[in-house]
């Protein structure tokens, strides 16, 4: 017979459950603009719509490595975010604000 997995959890050692939450939580901060868009409960179609192109732009768009940051931004602004560039250094991170949205 199948085990619940909240079961399954609830016997594992509270470090191995914090190792895990703490993997969970590094893959919930880092994820592919493909992941990021459905995780917002988003399809291809509906940014589509929202950034004005037609759906296959969308698809090209999230398969790519490189683009303009003024892309990337309209493309996260399309699904309710904010784009910040960040640089991280040993000795701390510092907010590039050169990429502000130009009136």
């Amino acid at each position: 017979m199948a085990k619940k997995f909240s079961e399954l959890r609830a016997k594992l050692p509270p470090a191995v459950r914090q190792q895990a939450e703490r993997q969970t939580q590094i893959m919930l901060a880092e994820m592919p603009l493909h992941e990021l868009r459905r995780a917002r409960g988003l399809s291809q179609k509906m940014l589509a719509e929202a950034l004005h192109v037609q759906q296959p732009s969308v698809a090209k768009l999230e398969r790519r490595t490189d683009m303009y940051i003024s892309t990337l931004r309209s493309h996260i602004e399309a699904m309710g975010g904010e784009l910040q560039v960040i640089a991280k250094f040993p000795d701390g991170t510092v907010k590039i604000n050169n990429f502000a949205e130009l009136a």
